[in-house]
């Protein structure tokens, strides 16, 4: 048989008997303010100055944060997709990587396709009537592409990917064009 753990959400045997919780009105928890403190959506008192940000560390101490120098001169600042270059690191959802000795890398998954739209087969047929001169409406093509572009990068010991729809034929060029002047950064 296992033995019984105790309920952490209930009370002291001394604190009000068992199975009051331990926070309510009157003592600090979850959904109730510390006494003396504002609660959630309302301003602190003017006489408390407001905590410093402290950025969550692994070991639980934390450090003040900076924010990163956008646009500072002489340095990039551009994105590809949710990868953003801003001074010298690299900016993902994934957390931040060094610039330096960065490996980028771009994956064309789109394709383009030519296909005669439906307009000109309407016209075909309706004009088919004077002397198969509505067979001419079918030499119309149109040009459609489809897909998306793969861009990784990987640095630092992260890996990030992100896909960049491809709109037209231009698509991957410009994304190798951006991803050229990445890697020329990264060296």
């Amino acid at each position: 048989m296992s033995e019984q753990q105790p309920n952490p959400y209930a009370g002291e045997p001394g604190q009000g008997g068992q199975g009051e919780p331990k926070w309510g009105p009157g003592n600090p928890g979850y959904g109730y303010p510390a006494p003396g403190s504002p609660g959630y959506g309302y301003p602190p008192p003017s006489d408390v100055p407001p905590p410093p940000y402290q950025q969550p560390t692994i070991g639980g101490a934390g450090m003040p944060y900076t924010a990163p120098a956008m646009g500072a001169p002489g340095m990039a600042s551009f994105g590809i997709g949710d990868i953003t270059i801003a001074g010298d690191q690299i900016i993902t959802p994934s957390g931040p990587m060094p610039l330096k000795g960065a490996m980028w890398n771009a994956t064309d998954f789109s394709r383009t396709e030519e296909k005669i739209p439906t307009s000109s087969v309407v016209l075909a047929i309706v004009f088919a009537v004077f002397c198969l001169l509505g067979l001419l409406f079918l030499l119309m093509k149109e040009k459609v592409t489809t897909g998306y572009i793969q861009v990784t990068v990987t640095s630092g010991g992260r890996h990030h990917a992100t896909m960049i729809p491809a709109t037209d034929m231009n698509t991957f060029p410009w994304v190798m064009n951006q991803l050229n002047y990445a890697r020329s950064l990264s060296i």
